[in-house]
């Protein structure tokens, strides 16, 4: 899958992708930019809801933190994971699906381009196999990010393996 986006002014040593892996409690995002050296991941972190408070409030929380994410980090494109449910989980799944509306809407009034990825596609591109398993997309990251160590929390090393995935996927019109 590969996405077409004209750079503007923008060389393509600049552009900034963002990354984030939706969670109700914690979304994590990372914002790798395009170098000369390859992708290098520029900040990482994660937008928390306060348990305790109501799903509206909550859903609030990750919108509010995610337009101050978007408006601080100025991405070129951003992409998001999409929800992979279990028949087992059926109420995460939901709650999961609720805070990615918010983070696609906050998104959609940013009017960044967006790219969605499958956790099958994430694990293609980045290893070559969608069943590879969490060890080997783990030294993937830290490989193709040049890392002593995988970025924690864990919320933050899922969000660089998206911004990786839309790192790779996107060609640039001349």
């Amino acid at each position: 899958m590969s996405q077409e986006i004209p750079p503007g002014n923008l060389l393509p040593s600049q552009i900034r992708y963002l990354g984030i892996d939706p969670g109700l409690n914690r979304t994590g995002y990372a914002l790798i930019e395009r170098t000369a050296r390859g992708p290098v991941l520029r900040e990482g972190g994660v937008i928390q809801s306060t348990k305790g408070r109501s799903l509206h409030h909550r859903i609030l929380e990750i919108g509010t933190g995610l337009r101050e994410v978007l408006q601080e980090l100025k991405p070129e494109a951003v992409a998001v994971e999409q929800v992979f449910s279990h028949v087992r989980n059926v109420q995460s799944s939901l709650l999961l699906a609720q805070a990615r509306g918010a983070i696609l809407m906050t998104i959609a009034e940013a009017s960044v381009p967006l790219i969605q990825y499958s956790p099958t596609q994430i694990k293609r591109l980045l290893t070559g196999s969608g069943r590879a398993p969490k060890e080997q997309m783990q030294h993937a990251i830290r490989a193709e990010l040049r890392l002593a160590e995988l970025p924690e929390p864990h919320d933050v090393a899922d969000a660089s393996a998206v911004a990786l995935c839309l790192y790779h996927s996107i060609r640039f019109a001349a």
